[in-house]
């Protein structure tokens, strides 16, 4: 059997396997209709965990919200049609309301000689916990107070300049991702300034010392990949903002590094684990091969060592807008 048909083969049955135990009793009768791994569905083992979260917080009374999130990185970040995939999820079960919308993953890095644990665009390959690895990270998260950063202004048209202020809802981890603040991990819309120059505006509220604001381009990442944050498209991401802002709720991302290390075994074994086993989204487990957790244990002390090794070149100086 050539290698292709072996990981093809060990997906299928990492799939069929998960599912086979499903444990979704406790799961309203109208949200098992999502339950899948087609198009817009959540896998079972996804909603289970989610929704365990959000229940335990809710009896800890952390949690008040009447809904609550998921995200799959297991999914592709775009179908084969060349699509958004959909793989976070906004669960209002009092509103009987499910939707599956597009998310990005962390991008990881490239360090030359040392490791190399970049994800592609469409499939996540590398998970991590640790600092500056600009990885995502699984596990449970619960939202916090969402911050307004200002990232500059971007032209609209020839004589109309429009102000861009991201909204930023931080992420407050647990156990694996307890360093969720240490990171600066939290969701926001996938949107940035580009290509900016310094324009004399000391009228702006966000104007520097010298009376200018940065202006550049208006770019738009959402079929791209983070920081290790998590991305949305900017029309979902202000209803996330809506949803979430004063009143917290819970975020669980699979997979956990437990689910990572379990499935790259099954790959490495070339047979599917038996049992209670890993679920794994079978096309991105396909393209990738196997999926790789880096523990921050191992992995920064690696980032530093890149770090010290090649020290970043000063910023140069923001050039003034032509002009003016």
């Amino acid at each position: 059997m050539s290698h292709a048909l072996l990981i093809a083969f060990i997906a299928f049955a990492i799939s069929s396997c998960s599912f086979a135990g499903d444990r979704s009793s406790g799961i309203p009768t109208w949200l098992k209709a999502h339950v899948g791994e087609g198009e817009g569905q959540i896998a079972s083992p996804v909603l289970e965990r989610a929704r365990a979260l959000y229940l335990r917080k809710v009896r800890q009374g952390a949690v008040r919200n009447p809904c609550y999130f998921a995200m799959d990185a297991t999914r592709p970040h775009t179908e084969r049609n060349g699509r958004p995939g959909r793989r976070f999820f906004i669960i209002c079960e009092a509103k009987r309301s499910f939707r599956a919308i597009s998310s990005g993953h962390g991008s990881g890095r490239t360090l030359s000689g040392i490791a190399d644990f970049k994800n592609d665009k469409r499939c996540a390959k590398h998970f991590s916990n640790a600092l500056g690895s600009r990885l995502t990270a699984g596990g449970v998260y619960v939202t916090g107070e969402t911050r307004a950063s200002f990232k500059g202004y971007y032209r609209v048209s020839a004589k109309q300049n429009a102000l861009l202020v991201r909204p930023f809802i931080p992420f407050e981890g647990e156990g694996e991702t307890a360093n969720a603040e240490q990171r600066a991990l939290g969701g926001h819309a996938a949107v940035l300034i580009k290509g900016a120059c310094l324009l004399r505006d000391p009228d702006s509220p966000y104007a520097n010392d010298k009376g200018y604001v940065p202006l550049g381009n208006l770019v738009d990442y959402s079929s791209g990949r983070s920081s290790g944050c998590t991305s949305w498209p900017p029309q979902d991401a202000r209803e996330i903002v809506e949803l979430t802002n004063g009143d917290p709720t819970t975020l669980y991302i699979y997979p956990e590094a437990a689910d990572v290390n379990a499935v790259a075994r099954a790959v490495a074994l070339g047979r599917s684990p038996s049992g209670a086993a890993p679920y794994w989204n079978a096309s991105c487990l396909q393209e990738i091969g196997a999926p790789r957790y880096w523990p921050r244990e191992s992995l920064e002390p690696k980032i530093a060592r890149y770090k010290r090794e090649h020290p970043a070149p000063p910023t140069p100086p923001m050039p003034l807008c032509q002009g003016q």
